[in-house]
């Protein structure tokens, strides 16, 4: 009897403190999770991005830095950053061209003797880009430092661009 009373305690006293907590109602907001991998991914893009941008001024390089971690990581910890560093690479691009030639990529059906195919971005397409950049930063991240940056780029371009209805 003595035994099972002891035994029953311990149970008790591992089963209780379990019950006391509670479930979680939720779990976590599924746009605050992170890979920690892809998290140091995008900060080093990121860091390559701002030297390209700052220092050597290749706007090219430095935007397809931004767009790859855009891509990859929408859930990046600084991604307004990189929407600013993106949008202002685009002006810059759109503005003297740069050190680099900006290109697209056309669709494979276009492409010609088996080479892709490419055809540089005009100023005003570069331009819409910025906005598109700016118009995100300043729409998702009303606390972030590159705010009134962004905000004066975009009243010089005409303003924020409205987000895609995607209901028909």
């Amino acid at each position: 009897m003595k035994r099972s009373f002891v035994l029953l305690m311990i149970v008790i006293g591992f089963v209780a403190p379990t019950y006391g907590q509670g479930k979680a109602k939720t779990g976590p907001d599924p746009s605050t999770i992170r890979d920690a991998d892809l998290e140091k991914d995008s900060l080093h893009n990121l860091e390559v991005a701002r030297h390209y941008f700052k220092l050597k001024k290749a706007y090219q390089a430095a935007l397809n830095r931004c767009e790859e971690i855009d891509a990859g990581n929408p859930n990046f910890a600084k991604l307004d950053e990189v929407l600013y560093i993106a949008g202002e690479s685009s002006l810059r691009l759109a503005e003297t061209g740069g050190r680099q030639k900006t290109k697209v990529v056309m669709p494979n059906d276009m492409l010609a003797n088996e080479k892709q195919a490419t055809k540089h971005k005009s100023a005003e397409e570069l331009r819409a880009d910025a906005r598109v950049y700016f118009s995100r930063l300043v729409s998702g991240y009303p606390n972030s430092s590159f705010l009134g940056q962004a905000r004066t780029q975009l009243a010089a371009l005409g303003g924020p661009v409205e987000p895609a209805n995607t209901n028909p």
